[in-house]
């Protein structure tokens, strides 16, 4: 019997296209992996009965990066990255995939591939074919299939499976385009001035100073908002504030003019209006208006609602749209399209949520009364709207994720129903020949509200004036205000910015505005509003001052159009892979040449090294006092008179002075890192931490590794015996424990306590001590001086 290999993009997704292929009929077994399970039946396939194998990946099978020569962030320079050879790595190297699905396409005739029908998924079939291309015959036009749903329904993945069609290597070379755009163009200028600005600034809380094409646009925007915030001249302006006395009620009525800057004009209509004791009705107006229902949802949309509405992040708010989507409720919600297919059943998906308790009335009016025709939108030609594929209730999904379902199933019957139709009454007013008017609205319809009930009009009344009604005025008052500065951008807002000016995808969009978020350039206050930071404030600027170019979203915006071309077969891959570095290697070497106009700006926002922190060990080379600073991205070391050098010391303990004793090698005072009384602790030199000065040694070593032959805090001098605990660990006698001595192991995190109040304690060679003596396995001893008897256990 022929065999086929299915691929999906998750495991909970290869599960469900199992159940739904083989109409639960499926076994199921664990793959080789661990991770990802297969799922076989028997089933037909161009004809003939075929074994189904279905199994999964777990999104990108392979990572571009560079080779392991240029991984090296301080022997590289940045602006090779332009151009140095990079390599494919697997994402996930514990999960083994690739060698996973070869031995699962053993003897496979046919591959389906059933990645998400965007053009990451499309990039994603590739990597399997490379995976299986020793087993499987990819480069026959009857071997390689790919399967196009936007909904795990029996209905869409069925019909996918017999209308199957060619992976599109052009939407996944585009993929390939714009990460290995990313990859150079954000690590050349990431670890330029990570590494420029990093160690210089004490209270700089970055571990990272990173730049993006995408990413530094989008908190541009964020920037841009604070800067017209902070700029911001308030100017005043006055007003008249009018009410009438209506039946013993006082009324406010709203001015024509609206309001006037100059005070002493706005004065001239004051002293008119002030003489008169009532208004005049000169006319009375209704009219019927309606309000749009909604066009069907899309995936910007989604993320604005969640972020304003619902109080989700968008990054979120995707996460659960993505798991809603593997478990069926919801169809695929990576979609810009906001019109429904001419052929998509839209009474049946209505007919899913007529037993819903909470929404069920609501669509069985709607079928009753007749679906209302929905909105014309965009079609763009990717997937349909966001629609829900099945009922789920309160019980069956957590609460975050009902939010959003329930968000979403009530947008979609919304854009079913009529648009809200209410009556608009206006009356005008006439006073010393100055207009004001009083407006109210009454629902007729709630249309589309009577469901999404956030958008509900409350109704309004006015008395039935007629013209020449003469009207009491109660008071009339010049107010004086001040123009106010607009608020911080909302995540919504940012989300419709990055959408206008092309900044991002709607797949990309909500991982951007988490990046900025994560690396501290801005921070979400109440309402979900985007405040920067100082460091996010001064990187934008910075750029402005060198290039504004690198921070305008018109340059990330051109490279998504060429992206879009490729994936359209309409430019070529290399060339604008060419053409677009080279524009950014040269703003690159501009950067780099010009970096003091964005240093004279950290000089203002952040403290230098030198007035920071507190002075702890002498340098061993000036034999000044260096200064102790903690900061990310991490505690270290300062010496300001040896050309600002810095040295990293170990994190999350306590770092002190060890007795003033200098090491033999360098002449730098010792240091003694431990995390607390009962934790482990070890000595260690901070030259020889950061250059290790033996091959043996590692980068962040302690002088309990140092094969140093005489130091008497070196391993050769206080090392006791091997641990049993971990493979290469030997047990060393902590020298900075007492009086409460420790053996540590130098590789794992193996404490002994050993001889409490002991005097001295030291590691000997003799075999002819007359003090306690301990054997260990590798021919030396404990001397222990004491007036307590010690047991070492």
């Amino acid at each position: 019997m022929k065999k086929a290999l299915m691929v999906a993009e998750k495991p909970s997704l290869a599960a469900s296209l199992a159940q739904i292929l083989s109409s639960g009929k499926n076994t199921s077994r664990r793959g080789m992996n661990g991770a990802c399970s297969v799922h076989e039946w028997v089933g037909p396939l161009f004809g003939d009965l075929v074994l189904f194998k279905m199994t999964s990946v777990c999104g990108h099978i392979m990572g571009l990066d560079f080779t392991s020569k240029y991984n090296n962030w301080d022997k590289v320079d940045p602006l090779e990255l332009f151009s140095c050879p990079t390599e494919k790595r697997e994402a996930t190297p514990k999960l083994k995939l690739p060698a996973f699905l070869a031995n699962e396409a053993k003897d496979c005739e046919f591959l389906v591939l059933w990645l998400d029908c965007d053009k990451e998924g499309e990039n994603i079939c590739f990597e399997v074919m490379e995976a299986v291309r020793h087993q499987i015959n990819i480069n026959s036009p009857k071997t390689v299939w790919r399967a196009r749903f936007s909904a795990i329904t029996d209905k869409d993945i069925k019909a996918a499976m017999w209308n199957l069609v060619k992976p599109n290597i052009f939407e996944a070379r585009s993929v390939d385009a714009r990460q290995e755009l990313d990859l150079r163009i954000g690590c050349a200028f990431t670890r330029y001035q990570t590494k420029f600005f990093q160690g210089k600034y004490g209270d700089l809380d970055a571990s990272l100073i990173s730049y993006g094409p995408c990413q530094t646009p989008t908190l541009g925007f964020c920037v841009e908002r604070h800067d017209k915030i902070r700029t911001f001249k308030p100017e005043p302006y006055w007003l008249l504030d009018l009410t009438l006395n209506l039946n013993g009620v006082a009324v406010s009525v709203t001015w024509s003019r609206g309001h006037i800057f100059d005070k002493s004009t706005c004065n001239v209509f004051f002293k008119a209006v002030e003489k008169e004791k009532h208004v005049t009705v000169v006319d009375v107006q209704s009219s019927t208006k309606s309000k749009t229902k909604p066009q069907a949802l899309n995936t910007v949309e989604l993320m604005r609602v969640a972020s304003s509405g619902l109080g989700m992040g968008p990054h979120h708010a995707m996460q659960i749209a993505e798991r809603l989507y593997t478990q069926g409720y919801v169809s695929y919600p990576r979609t810009e399209t906001t019109q429904y297919p001419e052929n998509f059943d839209l009474v049946a998906v209505l007919r899913q949520q007529e037993s819903s308790p909470d929404w069920g009335d609501h669509v069985r009016e709607v079928l009753s009364n007749g679906i209302s025709k929905p909105r014309k939108g965009k079609d763009v030609g990717d997937h349909p709207p966001i629609t829900p594929t099945k009922l789920a209730t309160r019980t069956q999904l957590d609460g975050d994720a009902w939010r959003l379902y329930d968000y979403i199933v009530r947008h979609f019957i919304g854009t079913l129903c009529g648009d809200l139709v209410y009556t608009q009454k206006v009356a005008k007013f006439s006073v010393a020949d100055e207009m004001f008017t009083m407006e109210a609205k009454y629902l007729l319809h709630p249309g589309f509200t009577g469901v999404m009930t956030w958008s509900a009009m409350k109704n309004e009344s006015i008395p039935d004036f007629k013209p020449g009604d003469l009207i009491p005025i109660q008071s009339v008052k010049m107010v004086e205000r001040k123009t106010t500065p607009p608020d911080y951008l909302t995540e919504s807002e940012l989300i419709s910015l990055m959408e206008k000016h092309g900044i991002g995808t709607d797949a990309s969009i909500p991982v951007h505005i988490n990046n900025i978020c994560q690396r501290n350039y801005v921070t979400v206050t109440s309402g979900r509003r985007l405040v920067p930071t100082s460091l996010g404030i001064v990187l934008v600027h910075g750029y402005q001052k060198i290039d504004r170019e690198l921070v305008e979203p018109t340059m990330r915006s051109a490279i998504e159009s060429k992206l879009n071309l490729i994936a359209r077969n309409e430019a070529d891959f290399n060339v604008v892979l060419r053409d677009t570095l080279d524009v950014f290697s040269q703003k690159f070497v501009n950067f780099t040449t010009n970096i003091e106009a964005m240093d004279q700006l950290f000089e203002v926002s952040f403290s230098p090294l030198a007035a920071t922190g507190k002075a702890m060990s002498r340098c061993g080379k000036c034999r000044r006092y260096m200064k102790y600073i903690q900061a990310k991205p991490g505690p270290r070391l300062h010496c300001s008179h040896c050309d600002e050098t810095t040295y990293s010391v170990p994190q999350n303990g306590n770092v002190r002075i060890y007795k003033e004793l200098k090491c033999p090698i360098d002449d730098f005072e010792l240091l003694c890192w431990s995390m607390g009384n009962k934790g482990k602790s070890y000595i260690l030199c901070p030259y020889c931490y950061n250059n290790p000065p033996y091959r043996d040694m590692k980068k962040g070593s302690g002088c309990n590794v140092c094969t140093h032959p005489t130091c008497g805090q070196a391993l050769l001098s206080t090392g006791i015996a091997s641990c049993l605990q971990c493979e290469g660990g030997v047990l060393v006698l902590d020298l900075s424990s007492a009086p409460k001595w420790k053996i540590c192991c130098n590789k794992c995190d193996i404490i002994i306590h050993v001889f409490p109040d002991a005097q001295k304690v030291q590691v000997c060679t003799e075999n002819n001590c007359d003090c306690v003596q301990f054997t260990s396995n590798v021919g030396k001893y404990l001397h222990v001086d004491s007036t307590i008897e010690g047991v070492l256990s």
